[in-house]
Order: structure tokens, then sequence, then C-alpha cells
């Protein structure tokens, strides 16, 4: 099975979690970027993938599913100001069904619910189910914090 170690890089950031044999993070683990920000999830040779959370230095926070190091999958994120999208990612970006709520806990009129490419709402349609696998990855992702 995997490695339990510790580790500080050249850069400020720091490692402490599981190791495949090939000397990279696999398994779970926590880190911190030099900015502060604390990621705390899955890693998959070297990446973040699988279920995590992370905490920006800003105060924003993204809680679901990662892969090769990026959101990808369902889960919710949050803005440092409180607005919040729950729902698909692909890639990093926000990109598939979702529910957009701004800081007062509207969401927008029109409502801003349904598809979204490349982090823009392209069609209105409802997505109860996406927001409930997006809901339900984050909570994952905190029980394993």
């Amino acid at each position: 099975m995997g490695l339990n170690g510790h580790y500080k890089y050249t850069d400020g950031s720091e490692y402490i979690g599981e190791w495949n044999e090939d000397g990279k993070r696999h398994g779970m683990g926590h880190m911190i970027l030099p900015d502060g920000s604390k990621y705390h999830g899955s890693f998959d040779n070297g990446f973040c993938s699988g279920l995590g959370m992370i905490l920006f230095a800003d105060g924003s926070r993204y809680e679901g599913e990662f892969k090769d190091g990026k959101f990808h999958g369902y889960g919710i994120f949050t803005r440092c100001d409180g607005m919040r999208y729950e729902g698909q990612l692909n890639d990093g970006k926000i990109n598939g069904l979702g529910l957009l709520t701004y800081p007062d806990g509207t969401h927008g009129l029109p409502r801003q619910e349904g598809l979204f490419e490349a982090c823009y709402l392209k069609r209105r349609e409802k997505c109860s189910p996406a927001v409930k696998l997006a809901q339900n990855a984050a909570e994952q992702a905190r029980k394993q914090n």
C-alpha cells in the first residue's frame, strides 16, 4: 500500500499524506500552497483527483470532484462574496447543468439555472438532479476532512 509522509517544496508549499512507490502524491492527503490556500482530499499520481475540498486564501472554496488537478464532475464553488454555483464542472470550468445563487440568496431574474458553457448560462432549464449530485459530492468531500 502507499507510504505516508510530509514534504516541503522549494516554493513553500507542503504536502502531508500518502505517496505511491514512484514518489507521487497518491491517496489521501493535505496540501498547503504558498499563498495559504489549503486542499484536503484524494490524489492520483500527483494530482488532486476524486473527492476533495480547497479553501482559497481569499476565502473562496470548492467542495466536490476533481480530475487531474482541476474541478471536474459535480461540486459546489462558493466565492468569497457568497456567490455560489452548484452543479457540473469540466476541466476546471463551470460547464454543464447547474444553479447560480447570489450572495443575497436569490437566483436572479430570470433564474440563473440551466446549461452553462465556459462559465456562461447558455440555456435555461430545471436541473434539480445535477444540483442534488453536486450537494452530495460536496457533502462527501467534507466528510473526508
